[in-house]
């Protein structure tokens, strides 16, 4: 997979892709990410990528003219599979769509700051738009980096037991159950005797049981998802 991030602040995505799964991802050759400062898009002199809204109103706007320019850049590169904005008012980002953009072979993140970008970009050139929650963020940036983790640890071969990611809450509409570790008893708390058996069936029975039950209590309008 190849990912493209568009943004005013490249140097709040140092971190995020430098270190852990994300970077082994890279390093194993999984995946190539690539972060593009808006400003180098930018023909005027000062750089600048915002302006004044038309109509007035509070807060400045990013310009279309740069934006473009960077995704024609990316394009000149290859096929574009998706160009997504993160922005509060996109569609709720959950498991079902990390899986299905895992499949993706090339993907653009644009991330929003200011007042957010010129209609005219959202119109005619991104595909899709990603919310990460019903709240405002400071720019895309932090989202776009949620994004790609979890897209990325579902591509084949990032993770080094592929089982666990597919056993993560939230796939099958389940939370995931209870895991323990040793010691067996810490403090007179015990693990489940059922996990200790052995009994590979038994132990799977248990579990789907207690995701299950931990789903009703929590999250009970997952059970309800197709």
């Amino acid at each position: 997979m190849h990912l493209h991030i568009i943004t005013v602040l490249p140097e709040l995505l140092e971190s995020p892709f430098a270190h852990s799964i994300l970077k082994r991802a890279q390093q194993k050759g999984l995946v190539s990410i690539d972060i593009y400062n808006l400003r180098e898009f930018s023909s005027d002199k000062h750089k600048s990528v915002d302006d004044y809204a038309f109509g007035g109103g509070a807060g400045m706007v990013m310009m279309a003219e740069p934006i473009v320019n960077c995704l024609e850049h990316i394009q000149s590169k290859g096929q574009i599979d998706e160009v997504i904005y993160m922005s509060p008012d996109g569609e709720l980002f959950d498991q079902p769509m990390a899986n299905r953009l895992s499949l993706k072979k090339s993907i653009v993140l644009l991330c929003g700051h200011y007042k957010g970008v010129d209609q005219r970009i959202r119109d005619h050139y991104v595909t899709r738009e990603i919310s990460i929650g019903d709240y405002v963020l400071s720019g895309g940036e932090l989202a776009a980096a949620v994004v790609s983790d979890a897209i990325i640890r579902l591509i084949p071969g990032v993770l080094n037991d592929e089982t666990s990611a597919l056993t993560d809450s939230f796939q099958d509409n389940l939370l995931a159950p209870p895991v323990y570790t040793r010691p067996a008893t810490f403090r007179g708390h015990k693990v489940p005797e059922i996990l200790l058996s052995g009994n590979t069936p038994e132990i799977e029975k248990w579990r789907f049981a207690r995701a299950v039950e931990q789903t009703k209590a929590r999250r009970p309008g997952l059970l309800d998802r197709d």
